[in-house]
C-alpha cells in the first residue's frame, strides 16, 4: 500500500474552543486561522484530525502543489523566505529533488535546519465554498476532507 501525504488546512479561529481540541491543533502545528501542515496519512493523524475535524479541512496533496507551498511559503526564522540557494547549501538538493524525496519518505521538513514546520496562507482568492466555513464540504461548505481538491485550495491560498 502507498502511502501518501495529506495537507491539513485551519479554517476556524481561536474562539470558544475546547481545550482538548485546542491542544490538538497546537499538536499539529496549526496555531492561526489559514495556517497549513503537510503529514505522513497514517492512524496518528487521522485520529487527530477526526478530533479536529470542525476547524479544519484535508486531503491529499500533490507534489507539484508542495513544490509552490514550499518555494512561495516556506519560512526561515526572521521570516526570511526560503531560497534554492539556502536549500541546496543544507541539503544538497534541489526543490525538484527535495520534494521527489520528499514524497518518497526519504527526507522530512525537519531535515532542513531552521525551516518552519507550518506554512502560512493568505485567505483563499473568490473566497470558499458556496455552503460558507462552517459546513462540512460534503455538503458544500469548506470543512471536513476534501481528498484531492484540497490542492485547488491551496493554490488560491498561496
Amino acid at each position: 500500500m502507498e502511502q501518501k501525504r495529506i495537507a491539513i488546512v485551519r479554517i476556524q479561529g481561536g474562539v470558544r474552543i475546547h481545550s482538548t481540541v485546542k491542544d490538538t491543533l497546537n499538536m499539529l502545528r496549526l496555531y492561526k486561522k489559514h495556517t497549513c501542515v503537510v503529514v505522513p496519512n497514517n492512524p496518528i493523524f487521522m485520529g487527530m484530525l477526526n478530533k479536529v475535524k470542525d476547524f479544519v479541512t484535508w486531503g491529499e496533496i500533490n507534489p507539484e502543489v508542495f513544490k509552490q507551498l514550499l518555494e512561495k511559503r516556506g519560512k526561515l526564522p526572521a521570516k526570511k523566505p526560503i531560497t534554492e540557494a539556502y536549500l541546496k547549501e543544507k541539503t544538497k538538493l534541489t526543490f525538484d529533488k527535495f520534494t521527489t524525496e520528499f514524497f518518497a519518505f526519504k527526507k522530512e521538513l525537519k531535515d532542513v535546519p531552521g525551516l518552519k514546520p507550518f506554512f502560512k496562507l493568505c485567505p483563499p482568492v473568490k473566497g470558499y465554498e458556496r455552503k460558507g466555513t462552517k459546513k462540512p464540504f460534503s455538503l458544500g461548505g469548506v470543512l471536513g476532507y476534501r481528498k484531492d481538491k484540497i490542492n485547488d485550495l491551496i493554490v488560491r491560498m498561496l
